[in-house]
């Protein structure tokens, strides 16, 4: 406050002093330009002392130390950690049809498995979207077929595919959106097959990477 109104005085008696230089008649000493100017500042500065003084006394030295008000800055984002408390700190998921394709995919599939579990298949699935031989969708990953056979049961397995359970649909559609963002694909080694570790399929081309929970991951033999 009291630095801004001072620049502003100062301005005002450079501009008067100039003025009265410039005059082409004598001024007498009861009129002169420099007294006035004088009972100007006084009148002012009174007013300042009237204005600084009815401020509350916390104001007064935020005002003497010139002190300026700071802006609270964002919280950091909590570093990515495949939990239930991480996913909690995200907000609602949403998207479009290949992020509904994911989410119902990790719904079905994997709702019943740790976080980390969904993330894998997620990865999964992203994963045959990104492999030669696979659709290039992640909605074509999750509904092809063939040899009478679905890649995901709960494509063809006759049960209704209707989501009834809103924590585990929450968390598939932030998994999702996470894995649709970017986030980096840190357990699997790249796996293209998954299975339960209640069936034993004969799959002689592919190598075993990882078990989590209870899934066991695959990737084509090199």
């Amino acid at each position: 406050m009291r630095l801004p109104l001072c620049r502003t005085l100062a301005l005002l008696a450079v501009c008067v002093l100039t003025g009265a230089a410039s005059a082409d008649v004598m001024v007498s000493q009861s009129n002169s330009p420099t007294l006035a100017l004088g009972a100007e500042f006084r009148s002012l500065l009174g007013a300042e002392h009237s204005t600084v003084n009815a401020l509350p006394e916390k104001d007064r030295e935020a005002l003497a130390m010139g002190e300026t008000a700071e802006v609270a800055a964002d919280p950091a984002p909590k570093a990515m950690s495949y939990s239930d408390d991480w996913l909690a700190t995200l907000p609602a998921a949403k998207g479009d049809a290949q992020w509904e394709c994911l989410r119902s995919a990790l719904y079905f599939e994997a709702r019943g498995e740790t976080i980390k579990g969904q993330f894998a298949v997620a990865e999964v699935i992203l994963n045959r979207r990104d492999t030669v031989g696979f659709p290039k969708t992640i909605c074509g990953v999750v509904r092809q077929d063939g040899a009478g056979t679905c890649a995901f049961s709960f494509i063809c397995d006759g049960v209704s595919d209707q989501m009834r359970d809103k924590v585990a649909i929450d968390r598939a559609g932030k998994i999702a959106r996470v894995m649709l963002d970017g986030a980096p694909r840190l357990l699997t080694a790249g796996a293209t097959f998954f299975h339960s570790q209640d069936v034993n399929p004969k799959w002689d081309n592919l190598t075993k990477t990882v078990s989590i929970g209870a899934h066991l991951f695959y990737r084509v033999t090199l």
